[in-house]
């Protein structure tokens, strides 16, 4: 792939990031702030005994502004990245298409950057968690990420080492169960953390767990999607494209 391709994708990658962080963002006002503010709510009814801290930045600003900026930049990195990535993964994991290739991306990063991670530390809301231990539980978090990552990727090779002697099928399920194994391990020998306060009402937590979830649930498949597309008409031949569109005119010709 030239240069001036792998430009192209990277930029459309990146205009995917944005288009799928405003969807996030809507996901996240609707599904997140309310939860965050019942557990904000929790936090001070339990704090009668400190003294009340100015506050720097309304709790407005930060549910609209602050929130929206920091998904869409995060939504514009992210797809830089993965369009980068997409371009070394197409033609190398299976002849598949630049959009299934797309959302095959999507759907790996999903599991592996987010939901690995998340399944052995879940995203808390605010009065979850010691102030005094942030530092180790932010450790640990990037620390399961990057080990799901470095695994993923270990999976792919593996796969692709045994696809021939055993077969695409074989090698794809020999694969996923040793990246499921090496997991487990991984959760069993990894300390857990859990500070959830004895009187926080599970159900709230349950929510903004499931919340936090679906809103990167949204993230990633609506970049598959429209990344996959974008990617799609860049890569697609354009004599391919004029067929496509000279069919339909020409049938019917033929009918008449």
């Amino acid at each position: 792939m030239n240069s001036a391709l792998a430009r192209t994708l990277l930029i459309r990658g990146m205009l995917a990031g944005l288009a799928a962080g405003v969807l996030a963002f809507v996901a996240a006002y609707l599904l997140g702030e309310s939860r965050v503010d019942a557990a904000i709510a929790f936090e001070e009814s339990h704090a009668h005994e400190h003294e009340h801290e100015v506050e720097l930045v309304s709790r407005t600003l930060q549910s609209t502004a602050g929130l929206a900026t920091g998904v869409l930049i995060f939504g514009v990195a992210m797809g830089g990245i993965a369009a980068l990535a997409f371009c070394f993964a197409l033609g190398r994991v299976g002849r598949f298409s630049p959009r299934a290739t797309a959302a095959l991306l999507s759907f790996a990063a999903l599991v592996a950057v987010y939901l690995v991670p998340f399944l052995k530390y879940p995203a808390n809301p605010p009065s979850v968690g010691e102030p005094d231990t942030i530092g180790k539980r932010t450790a640990l978090y990037f620390l399961m990420m990057l080990l799901s990552v470095l695994l993923a990727v270990a999976a792919v090779l593996l796969g692709r080492y045994l696809a021939p002697r055993w077969g695409n099928w074989y090698a794809t399920v020999a694969a996923g169960a040793a990246f499921a194994v090496v997991v487990g391990l991984a959760y069993a020998l990894l300390p857990a953390v859990n500070e959830v306060p004895a009187d926080f009402s599970a159900t709230l937590l349950w929510q903004f767990r499931i919340a936090a979830l679906a809103i990167q649930l949204t993230l990633w498949t609506a970049f598959g999607l429209l990344f996959g597309e974008l990617a799609q008409r860049a890569l697609e031949p354009k004599a391919s494209r004029a067929a496509t569109r000279a069919v339909p005119s020409g049938t019917a010709a033929a009918a008449q």
